[in-house]
């Protein structure tokens, strides 16, 4: 485990070390190009524009986009780029409030099939979607044709840092098909009635660091769906939200495992759930191994440590047939804190498929002041240290 912890720093380490090579570059200002921070006029050709012509230089550069507000249309920055290259975005991106004719699946501002490639800059990306949550939801397709606000696809060896994401219309982040990406300093910030507003949301990718980054949402702080691997989240700060979720999983028939997922560090505040795994009943086949959870605090939480393999949001699943997802190799070490639900720690595995080698180990959990409770179902734990509440020992 410490080699892989090892790995992950190195990799940042080389990233910083490559943000420093890169900030000396030639700048691309997007204001040279007709952008306007009046707050009205899209600016999306001059930045296309100015990042064409940073993409194409031999010797790389930074595409600025100074202080100020500026709109922002559908944006798709995409390289490959003939060198290392930044996006410094130091004003506030305001999204159209009407998407209706905005390219479906694309997201609002998109960077894919980029290497080497810095987003920073102390600036926001405002989704604007205040005036859009909750109107028809979870029953329709609605939510789903919402924009993300960024999306990373096929970006690898690149980094994130001091950029905030600000009340998307759907999810904040979606990494897909991603390697070697970072994301430090970095900040979600909607409020909790935000409905399908996860902060980061993980698919097929691997390799992916993020740290000393701070998350307030209506959804999932951050979430990791199939082909995930090797995933390290460090010094996480997540409330309001739905906790760090493994899944869920088992949804669609031939998910990619997900193997080597970290959370150490974390603090979750008034969040619905806390650190939990889950799973689809009546699944196709999958697997999800190699989780480990360390060093995290809960105050105020629901459901601090949870595997629900019979996940069924709406009743739309068949809870009779067990999950086909094999989870295995999973720890909880040093988690502690107070629950909001007197349930504290609840572990129900498919009885198809049992858990395997989960352990529990150092757990400190209290509840307004009463015994919280444990349940175990198709597990059997393997128990260290304090065990407050007793884990499934009746």
């Amino acid at each position: 485990m410490g080699t892989k912890w090892n790995i992950g720093m190195t990799s940042l380490l080389l990233l910083l070390a490559f943000v420093a090579q890169v900030s000396a570059d030639t700048y691309f200002d997007v204001t040279q190009y007709g952008a306007m921070a009046d707050g009205k006029t899209d600016i999306s050709k001059a930045l296309l524009a100015a990042w064409t012509e940073a993409c194409a230089d031999p010797a790389g550069g930074s595409v600025l986009i100074p202080a100020g507000t500026y709109a922002l249309g559908q944006t798709i920055i995409q390289g490959p780029c003939k060198a290392p290259i930044n996006l410094i975005v130091q004003g506030t991106l305001k999204a159209p409030i009407d998407t209706r004719s905005f390219k479906p699946d694309a997201g609002w501002v998109a960077f894919q099939y980029i290497d080497q490639f810095t987003l920073s800059g102390n600036g926001v990306f405002d989704g604007q979607g205040t005036t859009l949550w909750g109107k028809k939801c979870a029953q329709s397709s609605y939510c789903s044709d919402l924009p993300i606000n960024l999306r990373f696809s096929f970006v690898t060896n690149s980094m994130v840092r001091d950029v905030t994401t600000k009340d998307s219309k759907q999810f904040h982040v979606n990494v897909l098909g991603c390697k070697n990406l970072v994301f430090n300093h970095f900040t979600v910030s909607a409020p909790a009635e935000s409905l399908n507003t996860d902060g980061i949301h993980i698919g097929r990718s691997s390799s992916i660091n993020i740290t000393n980054t701070h998350i307030k949402t209506g959804d999932d702080c951050i979430s990791i769906g199939d082909g995930s691997e090797q995933i390290s989240i460090n010094d996480v700060t997540c409330g309001p939200g739905h906790g760090i979720s493994i899944g869920s999983l088992g949804k669609y028939p031939n998910e990619a495992p997900v193997v080597g997922i970290r959370v150490k560090g974390a603090t979750l505040t008034n969040t619905m759930n806390g650190i939990r795994v889950k799973t689809w009943p009546a699944s196709p086949q999958g697997v999800a191994s190699d989780l480990h959870f360390e060093d995290v605090i809960m105050n105020n939480v629901g459901n601090p440590i949870l595997i629900d393999q019979e996940y069924c949001p709406y009743n739309q699943c068949k809870l009779q047939i067990p999950s086909r997802v094999k989870i295995s190799d999973v720890s909880f070490k040093n988690i502690r804190g107070t629950s909001s639900s007197q349930l504290a720690v609840k572990l129900v595995c498919s009885d198809g498929v049992p858990c395997e080698n989960v352990q529990l180990t150092d757990i400190n959990l209290k509840f307004n002041g009463a015994t919280p409770t444990t349940l175990c179902k198709n597990v059997k734990p393997v128990l260290g240290g304090v065990q407050e509440p007793k884990t499934c020992t009746a």
